[in-house]
Order: C-alpha cells, then structure tokens, then sequence
C-alpha cells in the first residue's frame, strides 16, 4: 500500500509475527540523523498484518516532527 509518500508492504517473521517494512515511493533513502535507510523495518510482532500497516503509518506520521529527517515532497498539480 501507498501511504503519504511511502510504500507500506507487511510480512511475517514467525508464524503469527507480522512487522512492516516502508521504503519511499521515490526510491531514494530516507535520512535519519545524516544517516541513509533505503528501507526501514517499523515496530513489533503484530498479531496480523493490518496493525503491522497501522503501526508503520503511525511511524509515518511522526516522520516530520523528527529532526534530520529528510520527506518526498508531495507535487500538486495546478
């Protein structure tokens, strides 16, 4: 799934243990206190896929009030 800039895909490590992994739509890395992360592994053993999903959407959400953290930029269209 797509989500504010972000591609949110869910596996299972473990029967029963889902975690999300994010990646920026664009492809570049996002950057963490200057360091660069192609993907980021978000949060803990879910108990299904779905609060894996909504637990690295609420990462997302936090992204921006982190400091160094570089975001795609939304293109609006005129």
């Amino acid at each position: 799934m797509i989500y504010s800039g972000f591609e949110i895909k869910s596996f299972e490590v473990g029967k029963g243990q889902w975690h999300a992994r994010i990646q920026r739509v664009d492809q570049k890395p996002v950057v963490i206190d200057g360091m660069p992360f192609p993907t980021l592994d978000i949060g803990f053993a879910w108990s299904d896929p779905d609060a894996a999903i909504d637990d690295a959407k609420r990462a997302i959400d936090r992204f921006p009030q982190r400091s160094g953290m570089t975001l795609p930029v939304a293109k609006v269209s005129a």
